[in-house]
């Protein structure tokens, strides 16, 4: 589904929902609709979307970048040094402008859980009455295209590349930041050489040993790998706005039997999981087999999350594989699958793969060995 396409869903939902714009403030969102991401921290960028046109409004340092990249109709442009202030330097009186062709009363849709409550406040008492809208664009984004699946297919490869490098130079000596920066280096060299002019979206951590490896998600430090250490490296790569995902949990030297009895508790879920997913059955009960698994192995209390999230703009979207999810799962949707279990004094074991659902089950865009023996470093 092209831009265009994507946009044309949208103002059928506005129609059935009698909103006259919508203002979106989520930057995935954003891309999703438009093809444009920005960094963002303190100034705002809105889009706004009704019958007739596409816009974005955007800070003077994103004048040019917008108006290269996003796929819209139209880009305004709010400043903030004085050679263009009257021109304007305040992008809520932008919105006013555009929204003022609209009587008292009208709709306006906005994504809830992201816009900030003082624009939310703004529109009512300009005399508007607010809709929510992000929950569409969420679902809009639940199915991937052809070409978002082939985006995510090469995210794989790439995120494949880097792990396996990372892994294979792992030594007793380096620290948490070292090993991830030789699966960077692995990462950046094959994306610069086949992927010109291409934009990356990286998060790594390898949180190591037994204290801190029980912790899902802390940022890699400066921490010495020892002899005896649990590892869990995680890896996201985002190659043109799209991402895949992929952990494994390896280890420096011999693991304790403790430790082999946990991490064969977790990659059987995983495995079991990966078995069972595929379009027609329910979120829910995708997590209810690996919890099964981990439940049976007496691990139930240390599996203290989901058993994956969608993935594709966002590092972490939905849908959600959790116990509470009764969502029927759909052919062109993608999720990882990352069942973990987190044992204060053994240490933490998760593995995670990222699949697609195809029509007759699903395809793995990610591949490292998962067994214990293809996981122990010297």
């Amino acid at each position: 589904m092209h831009i265009e396409q994507r946009i044309t869903s949208l103002r059928e939902i506005m129609e059935h929902k009698g909103i006259s714009v919508s203002v979106i403030f989520n930057p995935d969102h954003q891309f999703y609709l438009s093809g444009f991401k920005a960094l963002l921290y303190s100034r705002p960028i809105v889009m706004l979307v009704d019958e007739e046109k596409t816009r974005l409004i955007v800070p003077g340092l994103e004048e040019i970048h917008a108006r290269e990249d996003a796929i819209v109709d139209e880009v305004q442009v709010y400043y903030e040094h004085p050679e263009m202030a009257e021109k304007g330097t305040n992008y809520k009186e932008i919105i006013k402008n555009i929204l003022s062709k609209y009587p008292d009363g009208s709709k306006i849709g906005i994504d809830t859980s992201f816009t900030p409550t003082d624009v939310t406040v703004y529109f009512k008492d300009l005399g508007y009455k607010i809709v929510d809208i992000g929950r569409n664009i969420v679902e809009m984004r639940y199915v991937k295209d052809q070409e978002e699946i082939r985006l995510m297919e090469e995210a794989g490869r790439l995120v494949n590349l880097a792990v396996s490098e990372t892994l294979q130079s792992c030594r007793p000596g380096m620290t948490e930041i070292e090993i991830d920066s030789r699966g960077n280096a692995a990462l950046f060299s094959e994306t610069a050489k086949n992927h010109p002019n291409a934009t990356l979206d990286l998060v790594v951590m390898s949180p190591s040993g037994i204290e801190r490896s029980v912790m899902p998600h802390v940022f890699s430090n400066t921490r010495t790998l020892q002899r005896g250490d649990v590892v869990i490296h995680s890896r996201q790569v985002g190659l043109n706005g799209y991402r895949a995902e992929l952990e494994r949990t390896f280890f420096i030297g011999e693991p304790s039997e403790k430790q082999k009895k946990a991490f064969e508790a977790a990659r059987l879920a995983q495995e079991v999981a990966l078995d069972f997913i595929k379009p027609g059955v329910t979120a829910a009960e995708v997590d209810n087999v690996a919890r099964q698994v981990i439940e049976k192995e007496g691990y139930s209390e240390y599996f203290i999350h989901r058993v994956g999230h969608g993935i594709g703009v966002s590092a972490h979207e939905e849908p959600y594989l959790r116990f509470d999810n009764n969502l029927v799962l759909e052919e062109g949707m993608a999720f990882s699958i990352e069942p973990g279990i987190y044992i204060p004094g053994v240490g933490g074991f998760r593995h995670s793969d990222t699949v697609v659902l195809t029509s007759n089950g699903h395809k793995c865009i990610t591949d490292y060995p998962r067994d214990l023996n293809s996981l122990i470093f010297e």
